[in-house]
């Protein structure tokens, strides 16, 4: 992003409702979100909130409508998730204080069907056996 862009000063004022959030989370285990997208941030805005929050260890995409691309922060439980449709332009943009992303998590119905397939597949290899 451009050094060079401006700067409202919102960048700034996000890091400490993410601060507060953070805090909420260790003790309480409420998390949070901010949408992005809702707020005009400048790109010198969007550099500085990345710069501060840095990158952690874990990055994952997930592909569903469109792929959705998230990393934790240097700070472990605060990541930043942008979700792009099926031609690729951000759809939403969202840091979401948690200790795991939803979208990460298995759904319930989902691990049921898998279970089901592979208690089937299963069958199929002892009965070849």
């Amino acid at each position: 992003m451009p050094t060079d862009s401006p700067r409202t000063g919102l960048a700034q004022s996000l890091l400490q409702e993410i601060a507060r959030a953070l805090t909420a989370l260790a003790e309480t285990g409420e998390t949070a979100a901010i949408d992005l997208r809702s707020l005009p941030l400048t790109d010198g805005d969007r550099a500085d909130l990345a710069e501060a929050l840095g990158r952690g260890e874990v990055v994952a995409t997930v592909q569903a409508a469109g792929p959705t691309d998230l990393h934790e922060t240097a700070f472990p439980g605060i990541w930043w998730i942008c979700h792009r449709n099926a031609d690729s332009r951000i759809a939403a943009e969202t840091i979401e204080v948690t200790p795991c992303p939803d979208i990460l998590a298995a759904h319930p119905d989902d691990i049921r069907a898998a279970a089901a397939r592979l208690a089937t597949a299963q069958t199929k290899e002892t009965a070849h056996v």
